[in-house]
């Protein structure tokens, strides 16, 4: 568990956000698959609009716009980032993550898209863990285990928004996580900020603390497809993850606590090679096939380091990821089976996009020899993940 002694600037929880500047609930913005170039507006900071309602609370959508004019949206519903949008090499411009226009796609429950994932992303076995000699019980919703946070994850939840300087395209979201809250002690602040730079990164900083000792392992769950066209599998992107051992998984998914070697492995992504060209070698849960997998990497401390590196020929799209954890989810969507939509109706098939989900270790509240994932009282979690696209020419 990463910690600081630095002051968090989580804000105040209760605190209302500025009045919407336009109202876009009926307006289309650019999904996941859409080769829209063109935008409303290319305003360098920050909007803010209605997006209905969820649990009694208003929903706001937020547009994030660098000099540049590539933007990222986000829902305080779930800290959900809906679209980023960014040019590729040839100038035309389309979302390169998996989203919804309204907030109606994400209250159907989608597979975490975009989502800001806690209190605990990724699993733990048998939905249970012990802390202080004390055991703690959690809602079993992947097969007999925990997943993503429980049945209402931070995913699901409406956050507060500090408030805007509309200049600066960056967001502030506060969430209380109440003691019990599904299953998980104490009360757990979390402050989580989403910053666009001019060298089309967006940085997010998470910032957490508590009142009982607890587990925390927040992360993103963004689906990325660099071609932004689903009709697009992600089978011949290339990827490079600098790491040279894994956490292999039993049939659950659930890690057996060994970190395996890649060497000889088609995990080995130490040099970069292209997702498909080893992915038929790899059984996922319920013999889905694919990635799904955390990898343990060689990166030493908690500086923010690159970690990651995925490239498309069709696009020319390149992102890196740099982050201070330990470790990094890869999964190639193998759950996807077309029954989720785009906006404009193309079904989302298994392999449509990819996820590289930054993180401590899956299970670590029950695997001791894992970097450790418990905050206490009085300790302060912070952790930084980058996200940096380019275009190759």
């Amino acid at each position: 568990m990463t910690k600081t002694i630095q002051n968090l600037a989580l804000g105040i929880f209760a605190a209302s956000v500025l009045a919407s500047c336009s109202n876009n609930g009926s307006n289309k913005n650019e999904s996941a698959d859409s080769t829209n170039t063109t935008t409303t507006t290319m305003k360098t900071g920050i909007q803010q609009a209605d997006w209905g309602e969820s649990d009694g609370k208003k929903v706001f959508l937020y547009t994030l716009t660098n000099k540049n004019g590539v933007q990222v949206k986000i829902s305080n519903y779930g800290g959900t980032i809906t679209s980023w949008i960014a040019p590729d090499n040839k100038g035309n411009k389309s979302s390169i993550v998996l989203g919804f226009n309204e907030l109606k796609g994400y209250l159907a429950h989608p597979p975490y898209f975009g989502a800001t994932v806690g209190r605990y992303g990724n699993r733990i076995a048998d939905a249970k863990f012990t802390v202080d000699g004390k055991t703690y019980k959690l809602a079993a919703n992947n097969g007999k285990n925990a997943l993503h946070g429980g049945l209402k994850g931070f995913d699901k939840v409406v956050w507060d928004a500090a408030p805007l300087a509309d200049n600066t395209p960056s967001l502030t979201l506060n969430y209380l996580s109440k003691d019990g809250e599904e299953g998980f002690p104490g009360n757990l602040k979390v402050s989580v900020k989403f910053t666009l730079s001019d060298d089309n990164e967006l940085k997010i900083a998470y910032d957490a603390e508590t009142d009982k000792a607890t587990p925390v392992n927040l992360t993103n769950h963004s689906y990325f497809n660099l071609t932004g066209d689903v009709s697009n599998t992600i089978l011949n992107n290339s990827i490079m993850i600098d790491a040279d051992r894994y956490t292999p998984v039993d049939t659950s998914l659930i890690p057996t606590g060994e970190l395996k070697s890649v060497k000889g492995t088609p995990f080995d992504f130490t040099t970069p090679h292209k997702i498909g060209e080893r992915i038929d070698q790899v059984k996922g849960g319920d013999e889905k096939g694919g990635y799904d997998h955390n990898f343990v990497l060689n990166k030493k401390g908690t500086d923010l380091d690159k970690v990651a590196e995925v490239t498309d020929s069709i696009s020319g799209r390149k992102m890196e990821v740099y982050t201070t954890q330990p470790g990094i989810q890869f999964y190639t969507g193998n759950f996807l089976d077309g029954s989720i939509k785009t906006d404009d109706g193309k079904p989302i098939m298994q392999h449509a996009a990819l996820c590289l989900e930054t993180q401590h270790f899956p299970d670590s509240p029950n695997k001791p020899a894992f970097p450790s994932t418990i905050l206490k009282p009085g300790e302060k979690y912070h952790t930084e993940t980058t996200y940096k696209i380019s275009v190759m020419h």
